[in-house]
């Protein structure tokens, strides 16, 4: 017996937060909710992390870069 316990292979499914919450609208001036999406150092999360469909995650994607062209989002974070 491994002192980790089982192990449960089965992963339940993600649920697209975008269709979860039909208030979340897609669109590159709203930075807050951009800001869930991408790490601290300005990375954009992959889908098998956040559960966000393919659609979603290509519009979701649009609008990040959108966002960092006309400056509402950063394009990385200098930690110094």
């Amino acid at each position: 017996m491994s002192k980790y316990g089982k192990i449960n292979w089965r992963r339940r499914r993600k649920i697209d937060p975008f269709d979860q919450n039909p208030s979340w609208r897609l669109d590159y001036k709203n930075p807050e909710l951009l800001k869930l999406f991408v790490t601290t150092t300005g990375k954009i999360l992959p889908r098998r992390i956040t559960g966000v469909n393919a659609r979603n995650q290509r519009r979701l994607r649009r609008a990040i870069l959108r966002a960092r062209q006309i400056a509402l989002l950063p394009y990385t974070t200098h930690k110094s």
